[in-house]
């Protein structure tokens, strides 16, 4: 039984890590600081640690997905991240393939009713 909860969760972590770039970049059309990422995904369902979120913040940006800008402004500096022009065109393109997939699995697991 222990072994089976196990592999369920490490194949659902799976699953759940291919979907963090298209959450990511879904709620960066406009500016946001890491910790207010967090919360916005959270707020949908999303739970995503931000030990995993830095990371790919970065490496988003280093893929030129994303830019970031520091806003001293505050009486706490706070690095904001958004979608480029080329991460704006890439997200479309991801969502369009999210959701052509998502309605082929839809069909494939309809089929067992």
């Amino acid at each position: 039984m222990g072994e089976e909860k196990d592999l369920i969760a490490s194949l659902t972590l799976e699953l759940r890590r291919g979907t963090l770039i298209l959450s990511v970049l879904s709620q960066l059309h406009q500016p946001k600081y890491g910790y207010s990422l967090v919360q916005s995904l959270e707020e949908k369902g999303v739970v995503i640690d931000p030990s995993t979120l830095y990371p790919l913040l970065r490496r988003l940006e280093k893929q030129g997905l994303l830019i970031s800008q520091w806003d001293i402004g505050e009486s706490k500096p706070r690095k904001y991240y958004h979608r480029t022009p080329f991460g704006d065109q890439v997200y479309t393109k991801l969502k369009a393939q999210w959701l052509s997939m998502t309605s082929d699995m839809e069909k494939l697991l309809r089929e067992e009713e």
